[in-house]
């Protein structure tokens, strides 16, 4: 492992280890010390969020080759990639309002070669169709997060799971905080918008919710689903980032007594 400053005040950074992104030995590097998005994998370019979500997977669903996945909005990064390459039962969507809902809409040269216009708070899909869904730094943008996680909760089958990236930015101790709502049809800003990359389109997404540590509780009271945060930080697979944690949320099989 190299020092982080060099002799002319550079941040650089780099370690060698396994990356859980494409799964091969590789050294992590950085140019900037925030690790969340600037720690790349010199084989895949994934950062430390894309990295979790495949590391996390592999762990609980390591036969998720063989499943049926729907990835909200993707990002086309490693997850998309190895998801669209390797799982012949993956589905893209995105939130395009250009389609009806459930349209396919075709991207040739992109991994999954077409997604499906979807409302997460909203879909289209029947009950019960997918063992798993991802979404990664999705929740944030969303108005009705309640709606969208029930969505989730319905779409997945029994013993099915959600794996879902999210800043937690609020502390221990606060309360997640709202950015925006929805008021009579209009947007209604509490605070000052802020917007993040948008996978397709321009103009980026409007941040919705700064959730904290009981965005646990919501997500179970409002979906049934038995939710679990992890923290896992191992700069050997390159997880090491602030606001990096990742929430698994199980939908258990019906009781047989």
């Amino acid at each position: 492992m190299q020092m982080p400053w060099n002799l002319a005040g550079q941040f650089s950074f780099s370690h060698a280890g396994f990356c859980p992104g494409c799964e091969k030995n590789a050294v992590f590097t950085a140019t900037d010390p925030y690790f969340r998005d600037f720690l790349k994998c010199d084989q895949c370019g994934s950062i430390p969020r894309h990295r979790v979500v495949m590391h996390v997977l592999s762990q609980f669903r390591p036969d998720w080759r063989e499943l049926a996945i729907h990835e909200g909005s993707p990002g086309w990064d490693i997850v998309s990639r190895r998801l669209a390459g390797e799982c012949a039962s993956y589905t893209a969507s995105q939130y395009d309002v250009s389609v009806p809902p459930g349209t396919v809409v075709e991207v040739p040269g992109m991994p999954c070669r077409s997604y499906r216009a979807e409302n997460l708070e909203s879909q289209t899909f029947p009950d019960e169709s997918f063992d798993v869904v991802i979404t990664q730094d999705v929740f944030e943008h969303v108005f009705h997060p309640d709606k969208a996680i029930r969505e989730i909760a319905r779409t997945l089958r029994p013993g099915g799971i959600t794996v879902m990236t999210t800043p937690i930015i609020r502390g221990i101790g606060e309360t997640s905080r709202r950015r925006a709502e929805i008021v009579d049809g209009r947007i209604h800003h509490l605070l000052a918008p802020e917007y993040h990359d948008s996978p397709i389109g321009e103009g980026g997404s409007l941040v919705t919710v700064e959730w904290g540590y009981d965005i646990v509780c919501f997500l179970q009271r409002h979906s049934g689903l038995n939710f679990m945060l992890l923290k896992i930080d191992n700069i050997d697979l390159g997880l090491r980032a602030d606001y990096n944690e990742v929430l698994i949320g199980v939908k258990s099989p019906p009781l047989r007594l």
